[in-house]
């Protein structure tokens, strides 16, 4: 689809040649020798020199941890990840016990700090639900007018658009930041839905079908009926869902969308801006979109490996991975490593558990079967291909893309699940760094080239 007008002046072949011409010349321009972020006060990714992240603040919603320091050293613990002091382990399995959806719960606990009663509880979702319709033509004039390939970018450009629709986009009242907080969980599964139907509708021609969400559903209840054609799921679907939702929905200031948030966070601007920097930043291959690599790192070794439960094959094909003779050339295992994480990540842990018997259920016992197997196998290929020993954990995103698999769940939608239940935790720290922080996020960056003289136009 041809969305702008070329220069009749220029052609096609002009424009590439002179675009290759300024390539090459900018091309040193962008080179930065690896030794130069040898000096100690270079904290580069904004990392210490152990792999640790600088402390650039404090805050009182989230809490990973994943190792200790020892003699000066990193030293490899069980993962553990808390949510205003709660652990989310501990919150998922009496979910689960209680068999009731825990996404609003967690919602709920994130923005006030405390579990709720009952009756607060029903008051928060119901004001929850009072947001979920979208504004009067957004469909039209926000996610059909512009039709866009990628769901997450769609939903960034739907999540600043609410800004024109907003009474008050600029009022950084607790009171105005809480609303538009509530606001934004409750529609951007909408957003994203619909999006997805959109982008179904234009570049593949199926039939549009726009399904509303019904307010006495939770989110993820609403989120497959809005995805389903005949929108039908089943109870444990849902609440399967919901786990996930709530494993993902927080972690912590420092991870690279929360962050991002935070950033802009502190310098005054409106909630929308916000949470539209935070979406593009989870985008990202190396953060959230890693749950489909994963799920296209699979693929590959299902169809490279005869005998997916033959050890030795996967252990070789494993190999020819890390080399760069397969998957995508990285030399990375999808799913596999953690910043943070070292001897397991609680969120991979939880739903591992939880997705085990659907797995059967569903047939994907093999699918299921073979995830163990690679996250039983990379630590010692690992170690002996890289001569590294260091504690290796599977990650969240191993085993969320075949959870949404067996949902039916398409795998342009992995990644704007993320968002989805993530948006409770960017919220909860956006309004904390605005209220609390008072001072515009400024990090430095050491220049390494030196002071030129200018020299005329005509001596050049």
């Amino acid at each position: 689809m041809q969305y702008f007008e070329q220069n009749n002046n220029i052609s096609d072949a002009e424009r590439e040649d002179l675009l290759r011409h300024l390539v090459e010349e900018s091309a040193p321009e962008y080179q930065i020798p690896g030794t130069a972020f040898d000096n100690p006060t270079v904290k580069r990714g904004l990392r210490e020199h152990d792999g640790s992240g600088v402390v650039a603040g404090v805050s009182r919603i989230c809490n990973a941890h994943g190792y200790v320091i020892n003699e000066g050293e990193r030293a490899p613990v069980e993962g553990e990840l808390y949510y205003r002091g709660y652990r989310m382990s501990t919150l998922c399995e009496n979910f689960v016990k209680e068999n009731r959806f825990g996404f609003p719960e967690c919602c709920y606990l994130l923005f006030f700090g405390h579990l709720p009663t009952k009756e607060q509880l029903e008051t928060f979702s119901r004001l929850m639900s009072s947001y979920e319709r979208l504004p009067a033509r957004f469909d039209e004039d926000i996610l059909m007018k512009a039709p866009s390939p990628s769901i997450m970018n769609k939903m960034a450009t739907g999540v600043l658009s609410l800004y024109a629709y907003d009474e008050h986009p600029d009022d950084l009242s607790l009171e105005n930041l809480l609303r538009q907080s509530m606001q934004l969980i409750a529609q951007v599964p909408v957003i994203a839905a619909h999006a997805y139907a959109v982008n179904k509708h234009y570049f593949e021609g199926r039939s549009l079908n726009l399904h509303n969400p019904r307010p006495e559903l939770t989110t993820a209840e609403n989120f497959l009926r809005m995805m389903r054609s005949d929108k039908s799921y089943t109870d444990e679907e849902a609440k399967l869902l919901d786990l996930c939702l709530v494993v993902h929905a927080e972690h912590s200031g420092g991870n690279n969308s929360t962050f991002a948030c935070r950033v802009l966070s502190s310098s005054g601007t409106d909630t929308y801006s916000a949470i539209g920097a935070a979406i593009g930043s989870l985008k990202g291959p190396r953060h959230g979109g890693a749950n489909i690599k994963v799920q296209e790192m699979f693929d590959c070794i299902k169809s490279g490996v005869k005998d997916t439960k033959d050890d030795d094959e996967v252990t070789n094909f494993l190999l020819k991975i890390m080399e760069g003779k397969a998957g995508d050339g990285s030399g990375l295992v999808y799913g596999m490593g953690h910043a943070i994480y070292t001897k397991s990540d609680p969120r991979a842990v939880m739903l591992k558990r939880y997705a085990r018997e659907l797995a059967e259920k569903k047939g994907y016992g093999d699918d299921f079967a073979l995830l163990e197997s690679i996250e039983r196998l990379t630590p010692q290929i690992f170690a002996k291909h890289k001569g590294v020993n260091k504690a290796m954990c599977a990650n969240v995103d191993l085993y969320s893309g075949l959870i949404y698999r067996m949902l039916n769940i398409p795998e342009s939608m992995y990644t704007p699940l993320f968002a989805i239940a993530r948006v409770s935790g960017w919220c909860a720290h956006r309004i904390e760094e605005y209220l609390t922080a008072k001072r515009i996020i400024r990090p430095a960056y050491k220049c390494l080239t030196a002071p030129r003289e200018y020299v005329p136009m005509s001596e050049r």
